[in-house]
């Protein structure tokens, strides 16, 4: 009799519980038949991380679910475009019931998606849909009407590089579409940076600007870099893969496969979140394509209104700027997102900020207000500074005052200093005349000369001239 056993690990967050669901595979009268048997999916709450399947030798594969699939919808809803152009569509009647389809149904979709990437059924990727059009069909309806700002960017990137379109969908799943996302390993953005990979591909990084968090240019540097991608592997899921996990990962879970190239055989080689990328991305490409199936209603849109660009040549505070002109903050930063600090170096480089047409003319002619504007408070930083060594710190200690030593030692360097300068120097105790030539470069037979001294001799506390 032969047997397959489908474990799933789940933990379910509800409060400090957890639970766990169990799924059983009989193949003794036939190996298609598959009986189920799940844990209460009631609870809205509940919350599944990672799968493990267990094959028939016992061995174990796990794989988790993107970081990304786990963001909270109300994260997502306080976005300011959310916030601003994005509202439920009060014509179409969205329900928490999700239609149930058989495999062949999946199959026949799947397959007639118009992609140039392989997009496979398995119950893997059947895991991930049902967890697309199950508990994150909300989250999904968000995506459905962010995905009106930003694809058309993404697609044109990735005409650019001629690569297939459907790569679209992967900040679906690196990101959930929100541009401001940071993982807990610190990738950035819609496409999900690396700081390394980022500056590789031309996206500036320092402690004033962030450009993986510009949907434009980190579009740009994705399309390159999954190029590229292609051009190490040759096949589109291993690339997708790599975009995950770095190539390294997959030349190695390559080699550990016997050097089989279908991501499908090394797959249990790959790390866990890994493991479970492709088929987000293939369930990400069905459920954007067949979300009407699901009874899944996209947020209503509104496109942005048009912007336009002024470009700077000095610091400036989009505080300040919110300020003087009556500009909504909120609006500044989500038009601006690469400004970590609120602030545009413009004294570094010439720097763009993006506003409203209107605002970029009222914002020319306020300038210098606009830059003036509490500029003490927002730039602290002093261009330059006096040092006063001659001061003494006094210090106060159990009731006494002490003065400092080391400041008393600077004074007195100071003070030596001074004295040198002026051209005569104060003998201390032990000196001798090449000791003092020495230290102020000159010679004896210079010093006896200025001084009008016949011998060696020298008296502690008196002034001689060096110079």
């Amino acid at each position: 009799m032969n047997k397959k056993i489908l474990l799933i690990a789940a933990m379910l967050l509800s409060g400090l519980c957890s639970m766990q669901a169990q799924i059983e595979v009989d193949d003794e009268e036939d190996e298609d038949d598959v009986e189920l048997m799940e844990g209460d999916d009631d609870e809205e709450d509940e919350e599944t991380d990672e799968v493990t399947i267990i094959d028939q030798e016992g061995n174990e594969e796990e794989f988790e679910f993107p970081e990304a699939m786990d963001y909270d919808l109300d994260s997502l809803l306080n976005l300011y475009h959310s916030k601003t152009y994005l509202t439920p569509d009060d014509d179409c009647r969205m329900t928490d019931e999700n239609p149930v389809f058989s495999k062949e149904v999946y199959i026949d979709r799947l397959r007639r998606m118009p992609t140039i990437m392989e997009m496979p059924y398995n119950e893997v990727v059947e895991k991930f849909i049902e967890r697309y059009t199950g508990r994150l069909r909300h989250s999904v309806s968000f995506m459905l009407g962010a995905a009106n700002f930003y694809m058309p960017l993404f697609e044109e990137a990735l005409e650019a590089y001629q690569l297939p379109l459907e790569l679209k969908y992967l900040p679906v799943i690196e990101s959930a579409l929100k541009p401001s996302a940071v993982s807990r390993v610190g990738a950035t953005g819609l496409w999900q940076f690396m700081l390394t990979t980022g500056k590789d591909y031309g996206l500036q990084v320092n402690n004033y600007i962030d450009e993986r968090r510009d949907p434009v240019k980190a579009s740009y540097a994705a399309a390159h870099y999954l190029s590229d991608l292609y051009k190490i592997f040759g096949d589109w899921n291993l690339v997708i893969a790599a975009y995950n996990c770095g190539p390294a990962n997959i030349n190695k879970a390559i080699h550990r496969a016997g050097g089989d190239k279908d991501y499908w055989k090394i797959y249990p080689f790959l790390p866990r979140e890994t493991r479970g990328y492709v088929p987000a991305f293939i369930a990400a490409n069905y459920v954007m394509n067949y979300y009407c199936e699901h009874n899944i209603c996209p947020m209503r849109s509104q496109l942005p209104l048009k912007t336009d660009t002024v470009v700077v040549n000095r610091n400036v505070d989009l505080r300040q700027i919110a300020a003087v002109l009556g500009i909504d903050i909120e609006m500044l930063r989500a038009l601006n997102p690469v400004y970590r600090r609120d602030v545009v170096p413009g004294l570094t480089k010439p720097t763009a900020i993006r506003m409203l047409p209107n605002d970029v003319v009222r914002f020319i002619d306020q300038q210098d207000s606009i830059c003036n504007y509490n500029a003490s408070n927002y730039f602290a930083k002093r261009d330059e500074v006096e040092v006063d060594e001659g001061r003494p710190v006094v210090v106060r200690s159990k009731g006494k005052t002490t003065r400092s030593k080391r400041q008393a030692a600077r004074s007195k360097k100071a003070r030596r200093q001074r004295t040198a300068k002026a051209g005569s120097v104060t003998v201390r105790k032990g000196d001798t005349l090449g000791a003092i030539a020495k230290r102020n470069g000159t010679t004896v037979a210079k010093l006896k000369k200025l001084n009008g001294l016949r011998g060696n001799n020298i008296q502690a506390g008196k002034k001689i001239r060096v110079k």
